[in-house]
């Protein structure tokens, strides 16, 4: 799936470096929610590998209210691998 990196920062300290996440909607979240049906763990999350360019790694996504789908959390090792940030789309791959 392809999707944007956004930046989520604490409201109470804008000024903390903050997380950067991909959403996963519509149909490729219907099919992972299919896939990991009954491994789900803490707060509705499920563990993946996933792929950006040639970076690898596991992690988990969790479930996201606004989209209905999920959040994955893009590693500063994965974003500094691939020269990869806030606004940018990328391509991803993930195996639940």
């Amino acid at each position: 799936m392809t999707a944007r990196i956004w930046l989520w920062k604490p409201a109470l300290k804008p000024q903390a470096s903050g997380w950067h996440f991909l959403i996963i909607d519509g149909q490729t979240a219907v099919e992972i929610r299919f896939a990991a049906l009954g491994r789900t763990g803490g707060f509705g999350s499920i563990k993946v590998a996933a792929q950006i360019g040639d970076t690898r790694w596991t992690t988990s996504i969790f479930p996201q209210r606004e989209s209905g789908g999920f959040i994955l959390p893009i590693k500063a090792e994965v974003r500094k691998r691939e020269g990869i940030g806030e606004g940018d789309d990328v391509t991803v791959e993930l195996r639940v």
